[in-house]
């Protein structure tokens, strides 16, 4: 018998979420992604140790081109490790910030270029704010590829669609997380909010001819990511991959093209503002996401900075 894992890998496509380079080459995953959380763990892991001495020592003093530099090296190193794209985050105090957005992804996009890394290779992280969406509109433009993270709604998903962003990645746990608090019920991984959610997103794109690719994100629990096999790609814990790898049982395909779904639809800012006023799940788990991600990006900044 094929594990689990072989077996989602014959029609999902797995990527790492991790920036610990010795877990990418035990598992081998096709693509990767991090955020400021998973670089303060890069930061800490022995191996970083001299990349982070040589980006202060040529940072002295700026601190915020230090964290792109940072940022980069590591995904320059996983890129070395698996054969497709890694994501790389924009800072998450930008996400109300259109220009700054966009100027802080084509910063990004420059230092892979002076390592030597194609923009073929990469996916700009992206909040996805309504300012998030429009920049990532742009840079699609400009044949920068995105990935629009810290999306919990049917609003955010149905305006990425139609900016024509790359990718989005849906937080199947952090949805689960707020139900669970919420109403104190326990759900099973067929009835899951999370899971119902990318289920959802996943029909209306596919139904009405979106590219823009669905990846699963935020995994609680093996259950989860068994009842979105097929989704297009899912990004998983080095943790449950492991799990996934380890078990022997028959996984069969959950998600695949040609369920029925509602109609297309295009969002004006002020119907999207709107949608997700009314999605207080949405509301309060994107406002929390950014700020959680802002505070590691300020730890990330002390390290940087020799201060942590």
């Amino acid at each position: 018998m094929t594990s689990k894992l072989e077996q989602l890998k014959q029609f999902t496509t797995v990527v790492a979420d991790t920036g610990d380079i010795e877990a990418i080459r035990r598992l081998k995953p096709v693509d990767a992604t991090t955020n400021p959380s998973l670089l303060l763990k890069a930061a800490a892991l022995t191996g970083y140790g001299e990349v982070l001495e040589k980006i202060r020592a040529e940072h002295k003093g700026n601190v915020d081109q230090a964290c792109d530099q940072f940022a980069v090296a590591v995904g320059s190193g996983i890129l070395k490790e698996i054969p497709g794209r890694i994501s790389t985050e924009v800072d998450a105090r930008l996400s109300f910030d259109q220009d700054k957005l966009l100027a802080k992804a084509r910063n990004l996009i420059s230092l892979y270029d002076q390592a030597g890394v194609g923009r073929d290779r990469v996916l700009i992280k992206l909040a996805s704010t309504w300012e998030g969406i429009r920049a990532a509109e742009v840079l699609e433009k400009e044949g920068i590829q995105t990935n629009l993270t810290l999306l919990f709604s049917y609003a955010q998903a149905q305006a990425c669609a139609d900016a024509g962003v790359f990718l989005i990645s849906p937080f199947v746990g952090r949805i689960y997380d707020w139900y669970k608090k919420s109403t104190g019920q326990e759900y099973s991984a067929a009835e899951d909010p999370g899971v119902l959610s990318v289920t959802r997103i996943y029909n209306y794109y596919k139904a009405n001819g979106y590219d823009t690719v669905v990846m699963g994100a935020s995994f609680r629990n093996v259950g989860q990511i068994e009842q979105l096999a097929g989704c297009d790609r899912l990004t998983i814990s080095p943790e449950l991959l492991e799990k996934l790898g380890q078990d022997e049982g028959d996984l069969p395909r959950i998600l695949q093209p040609g369920n029925a779904s509602e109609a297309k639809r295009s969002l004006t800012e002020a119907q999207f503002r709107w949608d997700m006023n009314e999605d207080a799940m949405a509301t309060e788990k994107l406002a929390e996401g950014i700020r959680q991600f802002a505070r590691d990006q300020e730890k990330l900044e002390a390290v940087m900075a020799g201060k942590a």
